[in-house]
């Protein structure tokens, strides 16, 4: 269940355009593991209640080899947990198997990872207060 979830929420980080919500912090999301040249790298910032479900926030930019930086603005202070896939067909969604394992890789801040699923937002979550903020999303 929680699973299906996980793989729905990837896939509407493919809908990355204009975030939402109060002007606050950017946060510089650098996401490493890339393949250059393979369509887009898509973020989405949420807080617990968001996780894994509908983020409001996200931002994507194009794939380059090893690290691509996406930016995404607006983001209130307060907890936050970042999650990343690179689109690399540009197909707009997170391409899965069969039995609905990702075959596109993704990753979570601080390199947060769950056994059978996806990981709990504490283990991905961190503390946003000054008007710019660092992520690191390694993709798997």
């Amino acid at each position: 269940m929680q699973s299906a979830t996980f793989v729905r929420v990837l896939g509407a980080i493919a809908m990355c355009g204009a975030t939402l919500g109060a002007s606050a912090a950017s946060i510089e999301v650098k996401v490493q593991g890339v393949t250059g040249g393979k369509g887009q790298v898509k973020v989405a910032v949420c807080d617990k209640s968001t996780f894994l479900k509908d983020c409001l926030h996200t931002a994507s930019a194009p794939a380059l080899q090893g690290e691509t930086v996406v930016t995404v603005r607006d983001v209130p202070p307060g907890t936050w947990a970042v999650l990343s896939y690179q689109d690399e067909n540009d197909n707009g969604k997170l391409d899965r198997n069969v039995i609905g394992i990702p075959k596109e890789n993704y990753g979570f801040s601080r390199d947060a990872r769950g056994r059978f699923g996806p990981p709990s937002f504490e283990d991905a979550a961190f503390e946003v207060r000054d008007e710019k903020a660092t992520s690191t999303v390694v993709l798997r």
